[in-house]
This record gives C-alpha cells, structure tokens and sequence, in this order.
C-alpha cells in the first residue's frame, strides 16, 4: 500500500491536485456535505477505491477486509491518528456505501495520477521484450518496472507488499472484478499486468 509520504509526493503534481480538488468538491456535494477530509487525505481514499472494488466483489465485506481497509486508510492518511478516529478510515464508509456511483469518477484521478508519474510508452517497450519470451518468469519483469507502477500494482491488489511474487488464492470473483479494474485503469494493455495476474489462482 501507499504510504503517506508516497501520496504526499503524488499530490505535489499539479494536475493531480486539480483532479483531486474537482473529485472531492463533487464527492461532497453528492454525497456527504460536512466531510471535513484535506486533499492529502482525500487522495489516499481515491487510492484505496480499487481495493474497495475487490473487497465488495462477493457483496459484502468480511472482518478480515475491513480491518485491512482500515489499516490500508491508516496508513496512507496524514499525520496519523491512532488514538481518534482516522479522516480516511471515516470517508471511506461512504464510499463503500456508493461505491458503484464514485468508481468511475475515482478511477479518472487514478489515471491522471498514473499518467503523470510514469510513461505508458517506456512500460510498452519493456514489455514487448518479455512478451516475446518462450520462458515466463514475472519475478524477473518485475526488476525492470518502475518502482511507482510497482508500487500501485501492490497498492490495489495486495494486502502485503512482500507476496507480490507469490501466488495467490482468490475466488473468481475477486479475480474477475481485478480484469475489470485492470481494463478500467488501462493496465490491460500491459503484458506485466497480464502477468501479475498470472499470479493469482482462482479457488
């Protein structure tokens, strides 16, 4: 997952501040007037919408994923707050509650946010060289991404960062709704994405 400072410096670029602004303004004014969130922690929420997507994949979310979610929110909020109630942690019941409706809005932040922290066209060239290969081996693509498209892979699809060459058992669902967040984000057209995938073995 993100941590506070990763999103603090995803934040210092100014068209994702414009995006974040545009974002929170809406969310407040459809769907909870008084949310007193900054951009920093509005951000970090936008952040965790594709790992609310997984979790309500088989319609509700379990003890586990909701503490993970709440430590996830911890996490990535600013200045931390383990002893009252965590801005992040707060926002994002609303989120859960209309996750459908905000998806699409959250997911345009999260590739504006992608655009401008990697080049799509230096991943696309790395990827044409392993796509090629007869042997398959996603631990060693993984040495030549760059550190923040790793970093966001990690963010919305894992709990713990260390198993992110581990395989993994998921129900089809969960693995369904990934394809789609994939697709959506435009981390489709990634022979790497293809391969993290891979990764993950359907119960």
């Amino acid at each position: 997952m993100f941590t506070e400072s990763e999103i603090a410096t995803i934040l210092e670029i100014p068209e994702v501040t414009e995006a974040v602004i545009a974002a929170k303004n809406e969310f407040k004014n459809n769907q909870v007037e008084f949310l007193e969130l900054s951009d920093h922690d509005f951000l970090s929420l936008i952040m965790m919408t594709p790992t609310v997507g997984i979790a309500l994949a088989n319609g509700s979310i379990s003890l586990f994923e909701e503490l993970a979610l709440n430590k996830m929110a911890r996490k990535m909020s600013k200045g931390g707050y383990f002893l009252k109630i965590d801005p992040v942690a707060h926002a994002l019941k609303y989120l859960i509650k209309d996750y459908e409706k905000w998806e699409p809005y959250f997911f345009e932040v999260i590739k504006i946010s992608m655009n401008n922290t990697f080049e799509r066209k230096d991943i696309m060239e790395i990827d044409s060289n392993f796509e090629e290969e007869s042997v398959h081996s996603f631990s060693r693509e993984l040495f030549y991404m760059p550190y923040i498209l790793v970093r966001y892979l990690v963010s919305f699809f894992l709990h713990d960062e260390s198993d992110i060459v581990d395989k993994r058992s998921i129900s089809k669902v969960e693995y369904d709704k990934i394809k789609d967040i994939g697709s959506k984000l435009e981390l489709s057209e990634f022979h790497f994405f293809k391969s993290f995938c891979k990764t993950f073995h359907q119960k």
